[in-house]
């Protein structure tokens, strides 16, 4: 698989991630150890060298999945995660917490479960109000003068917070949601991590699944799947938005690929700092998505994207209430 490098930095990774988060928590039930190891080395054997994990993906059972996975391979991959929750006994999380001293004893116990000597890349997974980014930054600066980490990086933070943490310690990389039904971020932030030398890793690239067409009005979804909280997956907004999976089918049917693959490979038309990190429990997902790193678009099937969704107005927020406070601070 070709590389890409993150922004202005020396972290050079393979164009496709994989966000391991479903292995354990988010959509359904946690996925057998065996075989959610199984899919990581997979993975690794078709080229894929950047794995995301965090300390919320579980929590914490995520981060040892990936650390077993990898190990046999350690220094041939480049491992992200992220840090800034408060959990109860129960794994609850209760709460932002991104306090120094936090940050310390979270990086000292993942570098355990990842059974690694150094993180590549550490991201504040949502901005916490209480603490000062500087603060933040600085404790990072610290941990990668120290040799525990490489890399320091954000998830959705708005573009000040980016500003005033690049300033303190150079940010390697922005991780939010961006797809196809997902744009927010070409407003504000896209333009600020090019201005900066910043990466951009794009979760939910397949828009959770919808752009892939598997989902429409009629899914369900079980209890502890995030989407059954997500306004966009409601009946009404699923079948009002199936417009956008038309016009993905459409161009997928003449370049003989899938909806998933164009998906992907709009995402890395986009700028050349870009690294999608598409997740699934599935196999044969994980070759169909790795297989949208080689979908050439040409400017006129980019164009004509483009004309496409200029007359779609989704319908839906991306995130409940409680959830969309935390993001863009």
């Amino acid at each position: 698989m070709k590389k890409r490098k993150l922004g202005k930095s020396n972290l050079e990774v393979s164009a496709l991630g994989l966000g391991c988060m479903s292995l354990s928590s988010g959509y359904g039930p946690a996925t057998a150890k065996d075989q959610a190891i199984v899919l990581i080395r997979t993975a690794y054997e078709r080229g894929v060298t950047f794995f995301d994990t965090a300390e919320a993906y579980g929590p914490y059972k995520n981060e040892e999945v990936v650390g077993e996975a990898l190990a046999p391979f350690r220094d041939k991959v480049a491992i992200a995660t992220k840090f800034g929750f408060n959990f109860d006994t129960s794994g609850k999380e209760i709460g932002l917490n991104s306090k120094p001293e936090h940050i310390r004893r979270y990086i000292e116990e993942a570098l355990k479960r990842l059974k690694t000597d150094v993180i590549d890349l550490v991201y504040q997974h949502r901005v916490d109000p209480e603490v000062p980014i500087e603060d933040v930054a600085g404790t990072v600066k610290e941990l990668i003068s120290e040799g525990k980490v490489k890399h320091f990086g954000l998830s959705e933070a708005g573009a000040k917070t980016i500003r005033r943490a690049h300033a303190v310690q150079p940010v390697t990389a922005l991780q939010s949601e961006y797809s196809l039904w997902w744009r927010e971020p070409e407003r504000e932030i896209l333009p600020t991590l090019e201005e900066l030398g910043i990466g951009f890793v794009p979760f939910s690239p397949l828009g959770k699944g919808f752009l892939t067409g598997a989902i429409d009005q009629n899914t369900t979804f079980a209890d502890n799947d995030f989407r059954k909280l997500v306004p966009r997956f409601t009946e009404e907004n699923l079948k009002a938005n199936q417009s956008v999976v038309k016009v993905l089918g459409d161009i997928a049917g003449r370049k003989n690929v899938t909806r998933a693959q164009i998906a992907l490979a709009w995402l890395l038309a986009q700028r050349p700092w870009i690294v999608p990190i598409p997740g699934t429990t599935k196999l044969h997902r994980l070759e169909e998505n790795l297989g949208g790193a080689d979908v050439e678009l040409t400017s006129e099937d980019l164009r004509e994207i483009e004309e496409a969704l200029s007359e779609i107005e989704f319908q839906g927020e991306r995130y409940p209430d409680y959830l969309q406070k935390r993001v863009g601070l």
